[in-house]
C-alpha cells in the first residue's frame, strides 16, 4: 500500500528493538497499533460523513430540479391555455377516447404585458 517492502519493515523493527529495548518494544508496538486503529476509524468516520453529505446534496439538487420542472410545466400550461389535455376518464381504445380541448381561462389580449418577458430569464441558482 505504501510501497514498503519486507526488508524495509525488518530494518525498522531492528532499529526499534535497538532503540527501545526488548522490554519496551511489545508495549510500544501495542500502543502504535492502537493509534493506527484510531486513525483508521477516524478517517472512515470522516469519509462516511462526507459521503452522506454528498448524498444529501444530491437529493437536494434533485428536489430543486423537480420543483423547477413543475414550475416550468405550470407556466407553460398557463401561457398556452389552448393546448389539448387528454381526458383521464376516457380509456384508450374507447370511442370517446379523443383528447378534449381545455377552455381558455383568459384571452391572450387580456394578459398583462409583463407576463411575456422580452429578455430570456436565467434559472435560479441552487442553494
Amino acid at each position: 500500500m505504501f510501497g514498503i517492502s519486507f526488508s524495509e519493515l525488518l530494518l525498522v523493527g531492528l532499529v526499534a528493538l535497538v532503540v527501545l529495548g526488548p522490554e519496551r518494544l511489545p508495549g510500544a508496538a501495542r500502543t502504535a497499533g492502537l493509534w493506527v486503529g484510531r486513525l483508521k476509524r477516524s478517517f472512515n468516520a470522516i469519509k462516511q460523513e462526507v459521503e452522506r453529505e454528498i448524498g444529501a446534496d444530491e437529493i437536494r439538487r434533485q428536489l430543486h430540479n423537480e420543483h423547477i420542472l413543475s414550475m416550468e410545466q405550470e407556466a407553460r400550461r398557463i401561457l398556452n391555455p389552448q393546448s389539448v389535455i387528454p381526458d383521464p376518464a376516457n380509456t384508450p381504445g374507447s370511442p370517446s377516447a379523443e383528447a378534449t380541448p381545455v377552455p381558455p381561462a383568459a384571452t391572450p389580449e387580456a394578459a398583462p404585458a409583463a407576463a411575456t418577458p422580452t429578455e430570456p430569464t436565467q434559472p435560479p441558482r441552487a442553494p
